[in-house]
């Protein structure tokens, strides 16, 4: 079963806004490479839940703008690594600022495996930005009260007879809000948007919402 509206804005918004870590040089200068990295060795950290990477690019972007206000959260695919259970080593956030009218992406990695990646937040350029609409609204930090391994587990639950016919589908994390929800949602997508299974969970109650 393929995702609605919302699952191919975050694809969209992803595509046209993500600065990854694979995109960065060097260290992003706000925030210190690892010893590891230092080093130009791998980082053995776990992968994290949404919450945690949400809550180390929001420190960030508060020093970018303080009026900003959350758009997505991603989960990202990086080799080497796995999206378990509702976690991920790579994730990306994009943050919206009504007064300078514009948009901006940050990226956290649990890991450092320079060159391509580095451990912790780096920052990407900012993009005009013209408001919500119906399709991309903003969302309260407040409202994500269920952080991505909860909704993952009842995502899995509404999905398992899928799951069971498509073994080893490899899954994607985002959340995000839409006029057609009462709060932000967390969506989880096995397989790719034409033959794959959505699951939409509330980030504020953990209830399927939408299918």
């Amino acid at each position: 079963m393929g995702p609605n509206r919302l699952q191919l804005l975050l694809a969209g918004a992803a595509m046209f806004l993500l600065v990854s870590c694979g995109h960065s040089p060097q260290p992003p200068a706000t925030v210190s490479a690892s010893t590891a990295a230092d080093k130009g060795q791998s980082d053995s950290a776990s992968p994290v839940t949404g919450k945690t990477a949400f809550f180390e690019m929001y420190k960030t972007a508060r020093t970018w703008s303080r009026d900003l206000l959350p758009l997505t959260l991603q989960s990202k695919p990086m080799p080497g690594t796995n999206i378990d259970s509702g976690n991920a080593v790579l994730w990306t956030a994009t943050f919206a600022s009504p007064s300078r009218r514009e948009s901006r992406t940050f990226t956290y990695c649990a890991i450092a495996k320079p060159p391509e990646h580095y451990k912790g937040v780096s920052v990407g350029n900012s993009v005009p930005w013209g408001g919500p609409t119906a399709d991309t609204m903003p969302f309260e930090s407040s409202d994500v009260a269920v952080d991505s391994d909860a909704a993952f587990k009842t995502a899995s639950a509404d999905a398992a007879a899928w799951l069971k016919k498509h073994p080893g589908k490899e899954v994607s994390l985002a959340l995000g809000n839409a006029s057609q929800f009462r709060e932000p949602v967390w969506l989880m997508l096995w397989g790719d948007r034409k033959s794959g299974y959505a699951v939409y969970v509330s980030a504020k109650t953990g209830a399927v919402v939408k299918k």
